[in-house]
């Protein structure tokens, strides 16, 4: 059974004939844009933690489909939920008429989102740049405040909005122009701060970022809400400190302005909790709004946005909705994909699965001086890769011919950050002890040839 496969490659080279003769076909059919190139991989079924392409090789991945797959490949509760929709009706818009996946999905979020307030209300989008974007209108229908504070690092999207907000302005060339009113400040990333700073130091250095910000981009007046991933994703997988969140809570709350968490990529036990602000709420912080998307829906495209019922009965009729928001047979995959991370404990597997893999990155790094930094909460790691320990020099190189390594025996793995130097851990919860031992096998293995072929 493939949900309990182990990487194998069958063919002679990656792709196989069946693979090529597709990906020939999506060179014609398909954009440039859309990539293709670094993952020439053509799926034939998923199971778990393992898909299998057109050849029938087997892939153990690391990727989950950028955080989505959380509950892994093909669940068979959440495909039952779906078809049991289906039999009923596939479509309806809720700004006209009421179905009840919708009001139930609500219900639920309302009562496990950690944001500020007794009483939350929910709606939901299709993606999550649509989350954000619709969160942001929210917040500036409430505060009547038009500004709004992003990251160095963030990635929030691909929408016109988003994009601005999107630290990589790779993702933006040439699709200009963008909204005014958009400030980056610093986002505390302890690895490359100022040489020489404690941590404490490092903390203050970006606090005092932010005031520099309000005295010399827009006033705190100004600002309708700060959007913050908790645990950066395209920016690196990097955790926020506490001890900033704490500040930033305390500046939002003397100035008005709205915290927006970003948990697209963090939410539903990817980080050894529910959501990553459950470690803000045990520090006493919670967020005013969250955003989530990804693994919410089991794979089916859905998104949400929470937060107390002031902030969003805010927004005036007709303002937000949308054709396909919260769509009968998304809200009834979630439901389902919901259940599964309760019932199942997968924020405590997600705890197991990051201990095993970090305890692995640190044994390869005491031997690879390539391995800069390994950070990350529960099963959301990243490992840096630099080509000095002392200067902190980005090794994209390195981790592009580590995908590539990688690839050949039968292991997704992607790189993020700012550089391109880090390799980010994604791997569906539900990947067996087997499969992890695997795949942890094929990365020192992969370690080694990619240090041999490039560092002289």
């Amino acid at each position: 059974m493939l949900r309990n496969a182990l990487p194998e490659i069958v063919t002679q080279t990656v792709p196989g004939p069946k693979s090529k003769e597709l990906l020939e076909r999506r060179r014609e059919a398909l954009p440039k844009a859309l990539g293709s190139g670094i993952y020439p991989i053509c799926i034939s079924r998923g199971e778990g933690a393992m898909l299998e392409d057109l050849d029938g090789n087997r892939f153990l991945d690391w990727i989950g489909g950028v955080g989505v797959l959380n509950i892994g490949y093909s669940r068979p509760e959440v495909v039952a939920a779906v078809q049991k929709q289906a039999e009923n009706y596939f479509h309806t818009i809720i700004n006209i008429v009421t179905h009840e996946n919708y009001i139930a999905l609500a219900e639920k979020l309302n009562q496990i989102v950690p944001v500020k307030g007794e009483v939350k209300k929910t709606y939901f989008a299709n993606s999550g740049a649509e989350a954000d974007e619709n969160a942001i209108k929210i917040a500036k229908a409430y505060t009547k405040r038009s500004n709004v504070i992003c990251f160095s690092g963030a990635f929030h999207g691909r929408t016109n909005l988003t994009m601005a907000l999107t630290a990589k302005k790779a993702y933006s060339i040439n699709m200009g122009p963008f909204p005014a009113g958009i400030y980056r400040t610093g986002y505390p990333y302890l690895y490359r701060a100022p040489k020489g700073y404690t941590q404490e130091e490092a903390v203050q250095y970006y606090i005092d970022s932010l005031y520099r910000l309000f005295d010399e981009a827009t006033p705190a007046g100004d600002v309708a809400c700060i959007i913050m991933e908790p645990l950066q994703g395209e920016g690196g997988f990097i955790p926020a400190p506490i001890s900033y969140v704490k500040a930033l809570r305390k500046i939002c709350d003397e100035n008005g302005i709205l915290l927006i968490a970003d948990e697209v990529q963090t939410g539903f036990c990817r980080t050894g909790k529910l959501f990553a602000s459950e470690y803000w709420k045990e520090a006493g912080i919670l967020p005013d709004i969250m955003t989530m998307a990804k693994s919410l829906g089991g794979g089916m495209p859905i998104s949400a946005i929470t937060g107390r019922n002031e902030i969003m009965d805010a927004a005036l009729p007709g303002t937000i909705g949308g054709t396909y928001c919260g769509n009968p047979l998304a809200c009834a995959s979630a439901l389902q994909a919901i259940d599964i991370y309760e019932k199942e404990d997968l924020a405590g597997r997600s705890m197991e699965i990051g201990d095993k893999v970090r305890t692995a990155y640190e044994s390869f790094q005491k031997t690879y001086p390539v391995i800069g930094d390994i950070r990350g909460l529960g099963g959301m790691l990243g490992i840096e890769f630099v080509k000095d320990p002392e200067t902190k020099e980005p090794y994209p190189e390195f981790v592009s011919r580590m995908i590539q390594n990688a690839l050949s025996r039968g292991l997704l793995i992607e790189n993020a950050g700012t550089y391109g130097n880090v390799i980010r851990f994604l791997a569906p919860l539900v990947i067996t002890d087997e499969q992890l031992d695997a795949g942890l096998a094929i990365f020192e293995e992969c370690l080694l040839e990619t240090t041999k072929q490039l560092v002289k």
